[in-house]
């Protein structure tokens, strides 16, 4: 429990960080694409992914998050660039969605050479409970 505490704060401290250097350090812009583009508060999704420019070998994985959302997972796409995977429950529990409207989600993250990326994409953000069959 205690470690699990450590690593919550760790991260917390590690985004923060990441925020203050790329205010103060000129980060480079990433083109990313979020998808769902649609995201459904009420569907059972599991995961939020983002296709990023940026070259996989050259991320700090553990340093990228999304609105404050720690990575889940990560991989490269087949043309080598990093794709980054959230928790979805927790990207619909970002405070200040607007539900039924567009929102902007905001990746961050590190590269090996020290350098920060920040790339932002729009989605909507709607509440539909799924149909029962």
């Amino acid at each position: 429990m205690i470690s699990r505490q450590i690593s919550q704060m760790a991260g917390m401290a590690l985004g923060v960080c990441l925020v203050v250097a790329a205010a103060q350090i000129q980060a480079f812009e990433a083109v990313i694409q979020v998808a769902p583009g649609t995201l459904n508060i009420g569907s059972s999704s599991e995961v939020v992914t983002v296709h990023t420019d940026v070259a996989y070998g050259d991320v700090v994985a553990y340093s990228v998050q999304l609105n404050g959302v720690p990575i889940q997972s990560w991989k490269a796409d087949d043309r080598g660039n990093f794709v980054a995977k959230f928790d979805s429950t927790a990207v619909k529990s970002l405070d200040g969605l607007a539900i039924g409207g567009d929102n902007e989600l905001i990746l961050i993250g590190a590269t090996t050479d020290g350098d920060s990326f920040v790339g932002s994409d729009w989605i909507r953000v709607i509440d539909i409970l799924p149909r029962k069959r």
